[in-house]
């Protein structure tokens, strides 16, 4: 399991942060404030840093600063404040990536996954179900490949690559050239359903496709 620490004073967007990446193997602990950011850093072992600009006490580049000249641990700033000069400054400090807030807590899983594969090669890659093998145009499931039509690949292509993002049916019509003048929303639904049958997913409980009320799909490749 990665083990992070993360220096963030919005103690809701933490908490909901350390939830949804509890769910990828990725421990996180939180600190509030500076002070207490800077003394679990000294106490404990970790991993990777997320750290926000906007802090009481200290402002976050000065955290960046001393930190980096202690350690070379991996730092993400994660930050409300998007001004060129600003990432500018973060990168000069030592951060290793600079997330504008808001954005999705995968965006930041795939953030921190990278940096680790950067640092540890030799890390196995995470197992998943689906996997994708665009020269030969094929996906798997479990390494069993699929029998999909044109248009049943390249959704289940599109959402594995979104990986739990939420996808509306108008999107999946927009950036999907073989179902692109299908004559309704609805047919993205019939193409769904079949593509549940191929992939062995539940129709009433399904694991993979996840319909999201109102607004369309969210692919679940664990």
């Amino acid at each position: 399991m990665i083990n992070v620490l993360m220096i963030e004073d919005d103690i809701e967007l933490a908490q909901l942060l350390k939830v949804r990446l509890h769910k990828d193997d990725i421990n996180v602990t939180i600190a509030s404030t500076p002070l207490e950011g800077l003394s679990l850093f000294q106490a404990h072992t970790f991993d990777l840093l997320v750290l926000d600009l906007s802090l009481p006490q200290m402002d976050g580049m000065e955290i960046c600063r001393l930190i980096r000249q202690e350690s070379d641990i991996p730092i993400i700033i994660s930050s409300a404040r998007s001004d060129i000069r600003d990432k500018m400054m973060g990168f000069s400090r030592g951060a290793d990536d600079y997330l504008p807030k808001p954005y999705d807590p995968q965006e930041l899983i795939f953030r921190i996954d990278a940096i680790m594969r950067r640092i540890h090669p030799t890390m196995p890659k995470k197992l998943t179900p689906f996997e994708i093998d665009e020269e030969r145009h094929e996906i798997s499931k479990n390494s069993s490949l699929l029998r999909l039509t044109q248009a049943e690949y390249d959704i289940v292509a599109y959402m594995i690559k979104k990986d739990r993002y939420v996808i509306s049916r108008e999107e999946l019509l927009l950036n999907i050239g073989s179902i692109r003048y299908e004559s309704s929303l609805k047919s993205i639904d019939v193409i769904i359903g079949r593509i549940r049958q191929k992939i062995g997913d539940d129709t009433k409980n399904p694991r993979y496709i996840v319909s999201v009320r109102g607004v369309g799909y969210k692919f679940v490749n664990k």
